[in-house]
């Protein structure tokens, strides 16, 4: 009836979402490409050709600047297609509650008059009309700005509202309002999302933008000093300080970066990480420590009641009794908020924590269902579990009277605890049965067994939690994920610690945490208690060697992330829970949980797990190390083919000698011959480099780190040299040839001739331009030869110099691009010697490797 009443309103499922922001037009966002220092020296440098009739050159900076602008629109245009599909996978899930039936849908398909059912770690995914409020309190600070959680009851505070977070109970709703009709859509500019952040990285880029930017001016003003020196033609080295300040411009550099971005957040989906905020793929590069919960991230989640302790015997759970441990069975039952429908039923299906499912698995083998349970001894009141009490407590009717069940950590149960069930009764809880309560304990958490035990309260006025009758205990096995040993061992061999923090008792944390290699002594383990006695000196001097947080409340997570913080260490930790945020927002890097995780935690979180898998966190940061190393391989590629022709102009200019390169040649090479290259490398997988057998890179590591800045300069003046050689080898010979000496003067007089001289341009810009796809070839990997590189692993390496040798045979044989770029065509055996030429980086590069390997 809903359902119709909602359509015929106008309402459809699908509706129950925020409007975005306008976007912009096509044509904004291609005018916001050309706001860039780098553009801003090529449009001079148009305007420039223009005033000295150069129109062709300016015809052709015009071209790339256009090229370079669509190609950003695109690329921008195609992330945003790939976060917006990001987003859907994210987005937030409701409880939809039809008679008896409660199942999750996505939030956005809701409509008025539909029932929501609330609890702890859930959003709020519309505005409510609460119908039950069970201690239900909802953190309303995305709409108030107040973050202690509100109080919410049936009576003056019966209203929940759209992307309010629940932090305690629960509760039941009727949808008053959807999308731009709910409290937070009336107010939803303030909740539009800001521009997309840039990365530390792309913030480096954009100041070495703005330095290139000062670097041409100063090589203008140089080249203007030397012609004034030299006495040459104004006009003449006009173009040619256009030719050198387009040779600073690494024109392809924005668009490279952008890419290879866009593309890093589709290759983390194929690992099943959702990157939220862009900056984390690259700060997932510099993670030191890794923080782990244990249930279901190093575990598989995947409880099983293995031993059971009730009436002072320890029985497996197919070993109980309905009668004598009617109270065992039924304590574990009512005080429970998970649902598994009986098996053969109409509505199959499981709904909950997979703790508290495996203990309406355990009640199942003897016939006992939560929901048949209810209704012969129906809920009449709780406190809900808190991670400071680690305790849940029901109250239901029982045939006239009432009686409240008590579940939790076993130590803060028998705590409260002055009674023992036995034998069908309550007795005194003595100093014995403790002594034999703790013994089984011990036991339990030895064989690594999660334990929560069962306490009750008869003929109970209402839910209490003091002078209970202790009813037992379940040890519950969760197995380790076979694949965590082998994340934790990667993590080892890459440097990155591992830490585990859990609300489990110590010592069966030890037990996993001994399993998976992350610790081996009980002295490397901590307990919330000790730590909540520890000064933050002695915490700090313990630090270093601590692996196992145990028993910890939501505040020692948050102290734990930021004592590892103040110690230097980039810290990701993962989080699934309400209480778990605080810690994701505190931590460099925080993961949460995709299935199991709660959306609070998702939305605190830098990155989420699609499979709950701490592996996937290993292939995370081994990938955000791997887009680091392309992206920062692409950039000193470019800065080392731009620096080679600077190096190439200035040297020709200081000479007195005409200009090696017009400024369509640089253009060419920087944007069309380049590019490809450029790409292939940020898009890199090199099989040959295995980035987790190395300590992770510092936050703020320069991109010339490491032998970046050498390489950079040594290839540049590499580059520099063959081309000069390329661009003198025809005045050189003619002059040997006739027996003259070989001076600049007789240089100068040869190069006179415009003919002469296009033949030496087009040597040096031909290899000017394939020595540099030469040089890119070495780059995926300066350490290792080319004959031991699997070059068929980049297939877009393969194509990118196939293409760029295509496109220099296009501009060198062609007669329309002859004419454009005043080239010249040249014969079989002048490609042979320029080819040769040509490869010098290649040999460099087989030395270069050779020596490193020496060592």
């Amino acid at each position: 009836m809903a359902e119709k009443k909602a359509k015929h309103n106008g309402y459809r499922r699908g509706m129950n979402v925020l409007a975005e922001e306008k976007k912009e037009s096509v044509l904004a966002r291609f005018l916001e490409q050309l706001n860039s220092p780098l553009i801003y020296i090529l449009m001079v440098a148009a305007a420039v050709s223009a005033l000295l009739k150069e129109y062709g050159d300016m015809a052709i900076i015009l071209a790339v600047i256009t090229l370079n602008s669509f190609v950003g629109v695109i690329q921008e245009g195609k992330a945003a297609r790939a976060l917006e599909a990001l987003k859907k996978m994210s987005s937030p899930k409701a409880l939809l509650k039809e008679g008896e039936r409660i199942s999750e849908v996505p939030a956005a398909s809701l409509i008025p008059g539909d029932i929501v059912c609330l609890e702890a770690g859930r959003q709020v995914p519309a505005d409510l009309l609460l119908k039950t409020a069970v201690n239900l309190k909802i953190e309303e600070a995305a709409l108030t700005g107040e973050s202690v959680p509100v109080s919410k009851d049936t009576g003056m505070h019966n209203r929940a509202y759209m992307s309010t977070n629940v932090t305690y109970g629960r509760g039941e709703g009727i949808v008053t309002a959807i999308g731009m009709e709910t409290e937070i859509g009336k107010i939803a500019g303030m909740l539009q999302n800001t521009k997309t952040e840039k990365t530390p990285l792309q913030k480096r880029l954009a100041d070495l933008g703005k330095v290139l930017s000062i670097l041409s001016v100063i090589l203008c003003v140089l080249l203007f000093l030397i012609a004034v020196c030299q006495r040459r033609n104004i006009p003449e080295m006009l173009i040619t300080a256009i030719s050198l300040a387009v040779a600073a411009v690494p024109e392809g550099l924005p668009a490279i970066v952008t890419m290879v971005l866009a593309l890093s957040v589709s290759r983390m989906v194929k690992v099943h990480t959702i990157v939220k905020r862009l900056p984390s793929v690259e700060t997932l590069g510099c993670v030191s420590v890794v923080c782990s919960d244990k249930t279901g991230t190093l575990t598989q989640n995947k409880m099983t009641v293995a031993a059971c302790y009730t009436g002072g015997r320890i029985c497996r759970p197919e070993d109980l009794k309905c009668d004598l441990d009617r109270h065992f069975l039924r304590g574990f039952v009512l005080c429970n908020d998970a649902e598994v429908l009986r098996p053969g039923g109409k509505e199959p299906g499981r709904l909950g924590d997979p703790t508290e499912l495996a203990l309406l698995d355990m009640a199942a083998v003897h016939g006992l269902y939560r929901r048949e349970l209810e209704r012969s001894m129906p809920r009449r009141g709780e406190i809900p579990f808190d991670s400071e009490r680690k305790l849940m407590t029901t109250l239901h009717a029982d045939r006239g009277s009432r009686i409240s069940y008590t579940k939790g950590s076993p130590d803060e149960v028998l705590s409260r605890c002055r009674f023992i069930w036995k034998e069908g009764r309550a007795v005194l809880l003595g100093r014995q049965e403790r002594e034999e309560i703790g013994q089984v304990l011990k036991e339990f958490t030895g064989a690594s067994l999660r334990v929560l035990a069962i306490a009750m309260y008869q003929d109970a006025d209402a839910a209490v939690e003091r002078d209970l009758v202790f009813v037992g205990m379940t040890g519950m096995s969760d197995p380790v994920r076979p694949e965590a040993a082998e994340a934790v061992a990667q993590f080892q061999r890459a440097g990155v610690k591992t830490v585990m923090i859990t609300g489990d008792r110590i010592d069966t944390a030890f037990a996993i945490a001994k399993e998976l290699c992350i610790a081996n002594r009980t002295e490397e383990c901590i307990s919330g208690e000790e730590l909540q006695g520890l000064s933050e000196e002695a915490f700090r001097k313990r630090l270093p060697w601590l692996r196992v947080f145990a028993h910890v409340a939501p505040e020692h997570k948050v102290r734990i992330v930021s004592a590892y913080k103040a110690a230097g260490e980039i810290v990701a930790m993962t989080g699934d829970g309400v209480n778990d945020a605080p810690s994701l927002k505190a931590a460099d890097v925080g993961v949460a949980m995709g299935m199991a995780g709660t959306d609070v935690a998702k939305n605190a979180a830098d990155l989420v797990l699609t499979d709950d898998n701490f592996a996937t966190i290993t292939k995370a940061i081994a990938l955000g190390r791997g887009i680091y190393e392309n992206i920062k391989k692409s950039v000193l590629f470019l800065l080392s083919s731009n620096f080679g022709e600077i190096i190439t102009m200035l040297a020709a200019i200081s000479l007195g000698l005409p200009s090696p390169l017009k400024p369509s040649h640089i253009l060419w090479i920087n944007l069309i011959t380049d590019s490809l290259p450029a790409l292939a490398l940020g898009v890199d997988v090199n099989g040959n480099k295995n980035y987790m057998k190395r300590p992770p890179r510092p936050k703020n590591e320069s991109l010339f780190a490491h032998g970046g800045l050498s390489c950079t300069i040594l290839y540049g003046f590499l580059i520099a040299f063959i081309s000069t050689v390329a661009f003198l080898q025809l005045p050189i010979g003619s002059l040997m040839r006739a027996g003259q000496p070989v001076t600049l003067g007789n240089l100068g007089r040869l190069m006179a001739d415009n003919v002469f001289l296009g033949r030496c341009q087009t040597y040096a810009f031909t290899v000017l331009g394939i020595s540099q796809l030469f040089h890119a070839i070495g780059m995926r990997d300066v350490e290792t030869s080319l004959f031991r590189m699997n070059h068929f692993r980049n297939k877009l390496m393969i194509l990118a110099v196939a293409v760029g040798i295509l496109l220099q045979l296009l501009v060198t044989e062609i007669p329309y691009f002859i004419g454009v770029f005043g080239t010249c065509s040249l014969a079989f055996s002048e490609w042979l010697l320029l080819l040769v030429l040509s490869a010098m980086p290649l040999l460099a590069h087989e030395i270069l490797a050779f020596f490193k390997n020496l060592h």
